[in-house]
């Protein structure tokens, strides 16, 4: 038999604990009707109660034209020594609208006692009389049992009582949390089982909430599914605080392709999975982690030559499945540890690699180049330029006569100032035949931004589609560190024109130098790329 496993998302509100990670109004919005599209079953929208931005949502996200996702408001048990109908928390989740109330109580006796300094009757009495008052509103009703297993391995009684005090009282899900992210696989599968047994005759589901702290919160999640959790609660990305969250994304590609016996989105696709991946990366202004399981930009790449000779003839040799599966693809990279295989395989798309000894020549001046500090396994771009070079199918769009940085520095009341970089570049521009001289000055916040800013002034007019190009990021590293400040320097740049990314390289004893070569590459792929479509 297939069991369906429910996802629930609470990136919205656990995973913007996380760290650097912080969402707009519209950015929740905008990631609720995607996780809604991908077939999401809940999405934790955040805590009406605790700031304005959160109870905003609730009534936003009113007008988004969800087809499957249910939206759920969190927040907690009443407090202390006041009645379910008067807690101020309680009537927010109430008035917040949502079909969907989550809870959080404890689940661990010394927690109520040194956090809450609340007795254990009272705890469990918060519990059931908050859950109570909540599935009286109509609502569909999740608790979740903060502490469970740290709680249940110091007293397994009371932590029984306190979900079993939720269940009865009418919650739909009783969630086990791992709140610390300290337990192991085995002792997850352990408890989850027993509570599957006690709650299942009171006809409560059981789900299951897990943190990083031990990088065990993908395993753990899936330890408590195999012992029967229906629902797991995770981050897209695994977002969240101190470690993070189980992360969705590799929660949802395992119960769907490598695991046996379950459906989760209700079987749709997951090709649109790595989109989904990248979108909240970006969302968040955080950077993709190139090296994630499924979706990262290294999941499916080959450096060694000897494997991509041999993913070349079979995937499977090093391959766990089709990249396409999850919106992901293959990539093979170059470097001086790269075989004729690994040049092949690139060239491939430019329909070069019959031309072996080309593909000499090519695997040559890789070699040479990475010897001087050039680095093309992370500039894919810089080396597609470099092979179309080398087979004569490049064409130059301009030409550097030169260009100037200057930086000014004053000093006033004992303070250094430094006023915004200005740069001037003097470039030919090849149009047909015709050589056209164009000189141009632009300020910037730093030099590259102001060489960046010169240059697209100088170029266009002629290249208009250069106004969708934007740089994404900018990477400096020290080449040979032992050479001091006299060091050779390596740039990479990413740029992006919203649809595609790529990324250049550039290397020279000068900083700025280095970057005008990335910072030529990349412009030079947009248009040889825009002039393929």
């Amino acid at each position: 038999m297939t069991r369906d496993i429910e996802i629930y998302d609470t990136l919205l509100r656990d995973g913007s604990q996380g760290e650097g990670v912080s969402f707009s109004l519209d950015d929740k919005l905008q990631i609720t009707r995607r996780l809604d599209e991908l077939g999401v079953d809940y999405v934790e929208g955040g805590f009406p109660y605790s700031n304005a931005k959160d109870a905003e949502y609730f009534r936003k996200v009113r007008e988004l034209p969800l087809t499957h996702a249910k939206v759920c408001a969190f927040g907690m048990t009443r407090r202390r020594d006041c009645a379910a109908a008067d807690d101020p928390g309680l009537k927010a989740l109430v008035e917040s609208g949502a079909p969907v109330i989550t809870i959080v109580g404890k689940a661990w006796q010394a927690q109520a006692a040194s956090v809450l300094r609340v007795s254990a009757e009272e705890n469990l009495a918060m519990i059931g009389e908050s859950v109570k008052f909540l599935v009286g509103s109509g609502r569909e009703v999740m608790f979740d049992a903060e502490h469970l297993f740290d709680g249940y391995k110091s007293n397994a009684e009371y932590a029984r009582a306190a979900i079993k005090a939720a269940a009865e009282n009418g919650a739909s899900t009783i969630v086990l949390c791992d709140t610390n992210g300290g337990t192991m696989p085995d002792e997850v599968a352990v408890i989850v089982a027993d509570a599957v047994a006690l709650l299942s005759p009171l006809g409560a589901k059981v789900g299951i909430h897990c943190h990083n702290d031990c990088e065990l919160a993908v395993a753990n999640s899936l330890a408590a599914v195999d012992a029967g959790a229906a629902q797991v609660q995770g981050t897209i990305n695994g977002f969240g605080e101190r470690c993070g969250n189980a992360n969705l994304i590799s929660l949802i590609a395992n119960l769907a392709l490598k695991k046996r016996g379950y459906r989760v989105l209700g079987g749709r696709d997951l090709q649109h999975l790595t989109e989904l991946s990248r979108y909240v990366y970006e969302t968040a202004n955080m950077q993709l982690a190139n090296n994630q399981p499924f979706v990262g930009r290294s999941a499916f790449a080959h450096k060694a030559g000897l494997h991509a000779h041999a993913v070349a003839r079979d995937t499977t040799s090093y391959e766990h499945l089709d990249p396409t599966l999850v919106g992901n693809e293959r990539r093979i990279l170059v470097s001086e540890l790269s075989g004729r295989s690994n040049i092949i395989a690139i060239t491939a798309k430019h329909n070069l690699q019959s031309d072996l000894a080309l593909m000499d020549r090519i695997q040559t001046a890789v070699n040479e180049r990475e010897a001087q500090g050039y680095q093309y396994e992370a500039a894919e771009a810089s080396f597609d330029l470099l092979a179309l070079k080398l087979a004569g199918l490049f064409k130059s769009h301009f030409q550097l006569s030169r260009y100037h940085v200057e930086i000014t520095t004053t000093n006033s009341d004992g303070q250094n100032h430094t006023q915004p970089a200005e740069a001037t570049v003097k470039v030919v521009v090849l149009d047909g035949e015709q050589k056209i001289e164009r000189y141009e000055v632009a300020v910037g916040d730093g030099p590259v931004n102001a060489l960046d800013a010169a240059l697209r002034k100088a170029l266009e007019w002629k290249f208009t589609r250069l106004r969708e190009m934007r740089l994404a990021d900018y990477k400096v590293r020290v080449v040979n560190g032992e050479a001091g400040t006299a060091a050779r320097i390596r740039v990479f740049i990413e740029a992006t024109d919203g649809k595609d990314r790529w990324t250049t390289v550039g290397v020279s004893e000068n900083v700025i130098d280095a970057s005008w070569k990335a910072l030529v590459d990349a412009i030079e792929y947009k248009l040889c790329k825009d002039e393929k479509k």
